[in-house]
């Protein structure tokens, strides 16, 4: 009788067990599935205590753990790399489709023409007041519109010129050469030393500097050059403004520099990745990098300056690296999006993967600053830095038009009169289209 009662009682909690355990089935087969896709071109990251250098790993990594503990949805999350080159096929070629991005992790000064297709979500619910004191204003001036903040920062880098210290020296320039750890500015004159004696020193097949106008990979770089002779590059409104005694005087100098040997033989047809090889066979002086890039080279051979400027102090560009969410038709997607930029952005070991630049994070820069390259000369270099978008719509747009005018130019197809007047022209007529076109997300 006793072990019937047993048995009889057994059963019942097994029941109840069986109960409770098809009741949690039930709940969880009840959460909405979501998928969500996470998009990037190549980025580097660092952390010193991984071995991590690759954003693409990073967010696989961040995206595992976070649909591991996340209970709103059952999420899951896949990670897409696409190339430099095709990030229209990637990102507006995908609206409307399964393939359509809902989180961006990208430099802002393509992610800020995308705020204007109407597509990007503002993220200020998600922005705590202990985030926004932690960042520093400039960087939430740069992430947002109207007000609304478009972009969560991560980290920056700057852009300056390197050049090849061994060349230096064969071509007697080694009073030119400066202190490890230091970035240099040179005067207009001493540009016209260097160059000159580069241009009659170097062996044949090796250059003094980079040029290339191919297409719009790296324009930014000569968008700065065109500053050297004291153009401001943009009017009071944001729009170029080449067409000027000034900045007439950098397309002349542009010219002039290949005429007199200065760049690479046929750099009108060649892009940046062509430069770079160069540098990397010694067969070019002086080249271009940032603070991701820079520490992969052979410091005892490398040294650092500024791009060229009037006053001698020199010019850099800042690209600031951040996320972005699109809505893309489901409010639960965009939610799950936010809460995992939440979950990224309060995770000390995901966001000391920004020391690969100077984290946006003053906590993480401070944590992890004995692992940040060069940051005492970055951030007191950081008063040369100028604005190359100027918060303009459609840079893409402008970026199209504006390598073909510097490829004409280099070409001897246009004057660098006719070239300011083009660029002026273009450009600008990109940028009133973006404006006409802008819509904000609602």
């Amino acid at each position: 009788m006793k072990n019937r009662k047993r048995i009889a009682a057994g059963g019942i909690v097994l029941a109840i067990l069986l109960g409770s355990l098809t009741g949690c089935k039930a709940q969880e087969a009840g959460k909405r599935q979501i998928s969500l896709k996470v998009k990037l071109p190549p980025l580097t990251v660092a952390n010193a205590d991984t071995g991590i250098t690759d954003s693409y790993e990073l967010l696989n990594n961040a995206c595992e753990e976070f649909a591991a503990q996340y209970t709103d949805y059952d999420v899951t999350m896949e990670v897409v790399k696409f190339g430099y080159t095709e990030e229209d096929e990637y990102i507006t070629g995908c609206f409307d489709t399964d393939d359509a991005a809902d989180i961006l992790l990208e430099g802002y000064f393509n992610m800020s023409g995308y705020i204007h297709t109407g597509r990007v979500v503002p993220l200020d619910d998600i922005i705590t007041e202990e985030m926004r004191a932690d960042i520093d204003s400039m960087l939430w001036k740069m992430s947002q519109v109207d007000g609304r903040t478009y972009m969560l920062p991560y980290y920056s880098l700057q852009n300056t010129l390197i050049y090849n210290r061994d060349l230096f020296r064969e071509c007697g320039l080694s009073e030119y050469i400066g202190e490890d750890g230091k970035i240099q500015s040179w005067t207009p004159e001493e540009w016209e030393h260097i160059l000159s004696t580069l241009a009659a020193e170097l062996p044949e097949m090796t250059y003094p500097m980079m040029m290339y106008a191919k297409n719009d990979q790296g324009d930014t770089h000569i968008m700065t050059l065109l500053r050297s002779k004291g153009s401001s590059f943009f009017d009071e409104n944001g729009r170029f403004n080449l067409n000027t005694e000034e900045g007439i005087a950098a397309l002349q100098w542009i010219a002039d520099s290949y005429q007199k040997g200065y760049f690479p033989a046929g750099c009108e047809n060649m892009e940046i990745i062509d430069c770079n090889d160069l540098f990397i066979n010694k067969q070019l002086a002086i080249y271009i990098a940032n603070s991701a890039t820079l520490p992969g080279m052979d410091r005892s051979s490398t040294g650092v300056a500024n791009f060229p400027s009037l006053d001698g102090k020199g010019y850099n560009t800042s690209f600031v690296t951040g996320f972005q969410i699109f809505d893309n038709g489901d409010p639960d997607k965009v939610q799950a999006a936010k809460d995992f930029l939440r979950y990224f952005m309060s995770n000390e070991e995901f966001m000391n993967y920004a020391q690969v630049g100077i984290p946006a994070s003053n906590a993480t820069a401070e944590r992890v600053s004995e692992h940040i390259f060069m940051q005492e000369a970055y951030t007191a270099n950081a008063a040369n830095t100028v604005d190359f978008t100027a918060n303009n719509p459609n840079w893409r747009g402008v970026r199209d038009v504006f390598y073909t005018h510097i490829h004409e130019l280099l070409s001897g197809t246009k004057t660098p009169q006719e070239a300011a007047q083009a660029l002026d022209a273009d450009c600008n007529a990109a940028i009133e289209t973006g404006w006409k076109n802008s819509k904000l997300h609602e």
